[in-house]
């Protein structure tokens, strides 16, 4: 499902259900999870298991994909990628980084955020613009898919510039495409997307200094069996062209 999101030479892989077991992993992969609960060894363990596969595709060596500095996954050398995962599902994607600058996914349940979130993750406008997009089309969980886009966004940016950004440096806006008619009730299972752009609001150098660092980046959202599914592709300049952000 992940892969409708992504342009063609991003590899996508996902799985509805653990299809790995903890031999999978290499040994130091499982020693991050030596203690952890029966659930989270699972998540982990298959959504490993998606990144393997996704690297396999590409031709790219297999290797321990162990978290940097601030958590995020160290992807093998000429590779990038991104993994997520929540209940009922697990996804990664990885594309050869001289093609693709940044990539980031995530996945939510297609439930309401727990009390109090929305306040620390939404600027004023778009809260109001969430409220406009849920009087049309109720079956989207927007301030989820808010949540959901957001994370997309800072696993985009952080391994592509080393800034990390908080909730509030990003102001994102959603659009709604192959969807009902504003005002109207799609069947239940009905599938839902769009996209999205994220309007960066603050750059802290060094990572104002990147050239063609663009000051948006364009992503895609999928509402589709009980989920929310998020994507952000950002393509490298290609000779006599600039690059693009895109899903």
């Amino acid at each position: 499902m992940i892969e409708r999101l992504v342009p063609e030479g991003v590899v996508a892989v996902d799985a509805f259900e653990d299809v790995a077991e903890p031999g999978d992993l290499h040994p130091a992969e499982a020693a991050l999870i030596a203690r952890a609960v029966d659930t989270r060894r699972r998540e982990f363990t298959t959504a490993r298991w998606c990144a393997r596969q996704a690297l396999a595709r590409l031709g790219a060596p297999a290797a321990a994909l162990l978290p940097g500095p601030h958590g995020a996954p160290v992807w093998p050398a000429g590779t990038l990628g991104s993994i997520t995962h929540c209940a009922g599902f697990r996804a990664a994607v990885a594309a050869r980084s001289p093609a693709v600058a940044a990539l980031g996914i995530d996945a939510e349940p297609n439930e309401p955020v727990p009390e109090g979130v929305l306040g620390a993750i939404a600027l004023p406008g778009e809260r109001r613009h969430l409220r406009d997009l849920a009087r049309g089309t109720p079956e989207v969980q927007w301030n989820r898919l808010l949540f959901s886009a957001k994370e997309a966004v800072y696993k985009s940016w952080y391994p592509w510039t080393g800034e990390r950004l908080d909730f509030e440096d990003a102001a994102l806006t959603f659009t709604l495409n192959d969807g009902p008619a504003h005002g109207s009730h799609p069947a239940p299972g009905t599938r839902l997307g769009g996209g999205f752009t994220a309007r960066i609001l603050s750059v802290p150098p060094p990572a104002a200094a990147l050239p063609d660092l663009p000051d948006r980046l364009e992503g895609r959202w999928l509402a589709e069996r009980g989920l929310l599914l998020t994507a952000i592709t950002v393509v490298r300049a290609v000779p006599g062209g600039r690059a693009g952000a895109g899903g």
